[in-house]
């Protein structure tokens, strides 16, 4: 038998075998269980965190919770130690189908993707959830999935619409590519329906009401973190640092003098009466501190994909540079500090991107800035942020009508931003309030200079990281001394958790099996 006729053997026996399954599976019929829920996700669970923060919220209130997805990411111990939450997990495509020309490839892949998603939802659940919640995008198969098995089951449809998928593919064929015209007929015509809508942004939902004529319930849940994002402490941060000493060291001569355990670049061990004249508590304890000599922290998380410029930051910090030396001789309050910009993340255009940042900073003699991409836990990542001095964001949008769920992320630990414009952001930041918006290098690197001039003691990176505080937390920040900030009563701003923004949006949608506090009763 030649390999071709064994290839074409191994394809009819897998997809005979799927098909038998996916029949027998519609066949059996049972009525939706009430406080039930099946999210699905066609990607990598631990990478969508929204869904995440949904299986939390509807197994905390008491429904039995299926993610049904593929697996990749580690995923967070908070979600896991639910009791009410199952995990289940897609097949990937078969390796030796991966190999065959693109032309059939493509075609195999989708109808796998149906195969096992539509086996999944019929089979590997204990019976037929309530609801079905689903991701979009991707649009293709799952939308057109989840679409056939609530007709045929009676599962009432949630769409979290979190982007368009065919805006996506736009980037990489062009809007008029026949196949985004075919993507964006099949987001229309499967996602037109459901029992109700979700929306990442009022724009969101303006657009689809226009454009798609939904039908069913629409509201717009912006994201939040969890509760379990906080701005770091002093003992928090040290300890990441020193769980990070091995990313840091090919950085050692650029940070100031280091001494682990006791110290590390941002962070070191002082008695408590140094602190800002905190008075003794116990007598020679000592407690860690933020370091008045440490460089200024900074944060980006990104896909490393289409829908992000990295030379706008990498040309901001060129310039920033370039002023941090100039100003090398001025006044504390006027000198700016060293930079360490931390970029977070996976993706293809990472290699490419980090090697210009080291050709640069050689030709250019860097003294005041580095650059270092790391990859981080979940739990790590959320403590970076708490500890670090401000985000940028590169983010714009495919559609126009989304948002970065980084800066939300950043937010939720009391970390200001500076985000490149688009439509929608105001949405999110607030220019002057919770962050500074930008919309060149040049921008951004002044934006930079205002923020970080006279570190750690800047009154605007202050001002703008007292905006995040949530009112049950109004204490300052343990990073900066103690400064007079006047309020602006026009620039008040309110920031809630995760957990309240959805009993407030989805848990009125679903209430009639919910479980309610007595205080929204």
């Amino acid at each position: 038998m030649t390999s071709s006729s064994t290839t074409r053997l191994a394809i009819t026996l897998v997809l005979s075998y799927a098909v038998v399954y996916v029949v027998k599976s519609l066949l059996k019929r049972d009525p939706p269980r009430s406080r039930s829920v099946a999210l699905v996700v066609l990607g990598d669970i631990g990478r969508s965190p929204r869904m995440m923060y949904h299986a939390q919220s509807f197994a905390k209130h008491e429904f039995e919770t299926y993610i049904i997805g593929y697996a990749g990411v580690k995923l967070p111990t908070s979600l896991l130690s639910l009791p009410r939450i199952s995990i289940l997990h897609i097949g990937t495509f078969p390796t030796f189908l991966s190999k065959l020309p693109f032309i059939l490839v493509g075609p195999l892949k989708v109808i796998y993707q149906v195969l096992a998603l539509t086996y999944t939802l019929t089979s590997k659940l204990q019976h037929t959830p309530e609801y079905i919640m689903v991701q979009n995008p991707p649009s293709i198969p799952t939308l057109a999935v989840v679409w056939a098995v609530s007709k045929w089951k009676g599962s009432k449809v949630i769409i979290d619409w979190h982007n368009l998928g065919y805006s996506i593919l736009a980037l990489k064929l062009g809007p008029k590519h026949p196949l985004v015209r075919i993507a964006e007929w099949f987001e229309r015509k499967f996602g037109r329906k459901a029992f109700a809508h979700l929306f990442v942004t009022s724009a969101m939902k303006n657009l689809l009401e226009r454009e798609f004529h939904l039908q069913g319930k629409r509201e717009v849940l912006h994201d939040r973190p969890p509760e379990s994002f906080h701005r770091s402490s002093a003992f928090e941060s040290h300890q990441l640092f020193i769980d990070l000493r091995d990313d840091f060291s090919p950085l050692f001569s650029f940070f100031p003098k280091t001494e682990y355990p006791a110290s590390t670049p941002f962070t070191r061990l002082e008695r408590a009466s140094s602190m800002y004249g905190t008075p003794q508590a116990i007598p020679d304890q000592e407690t860690p501190a933020y370091r008045p000599d440490r460089p200024a922290l900074l944060v980006s998380s990104t896909s490393w994909t289409a829908d992000e410029d990295f030379s706008i930051l990498l040309d901001s910090l060129s310039l920033y540079e370039k002023k941090a030396q100039h100003k090398a001789a001025s006044t504390p309050e006027n000198k700016l500090p060293k930079i360490l910009m931390v970029i977070t993340g996976k993706g293809p255009e990472r290699d490419a991107y980090m090697k210009q940042f080291g050709q640069r900073q050689k030709v250019e003699k860097w003294e005041y800035v580095r650059c270092k991409s790391m990859w981080l836990s979940s739990e790590n990542y959320s403590i970076l942020l708490g500890s670090a001095d401000l985000g940028i964001s590169l983010h714009t949008s495919s559609s126009g009508v989304d948002l970065p769920m980084k800066v939300v992320d950043m937010f939720g630990c009391g970390l200001p931003v500076c985000a490149l414009d688009f439509p929608c952001l105001d949405e999110l930041v607030k220019d002057g309030v919770n962050g500074l918006v930008f919309r060149s290098a040049e921008q951004l690197s002044a934006q930079l200079e205002s923020v970080l001039s006279g570190f750690p003691n800047s009154k605007l990176l202050r001002h703008l990281a007292s905006s995040l505080h949530q009112e049950s937390a109004k204490t300052p920040p343990a990073h900066y001394p103690p400064t007079h900030v006047e309020e602006d009563p026009s620039n008040i701003w309110t920031w809630t958790s995760w957990e309240v923004n959805w009993e407030r949006v989805v848990l009125p949608l679903i209430a009639t099996h919910a479980v309610l506090r007595e205080d929204q009763l």
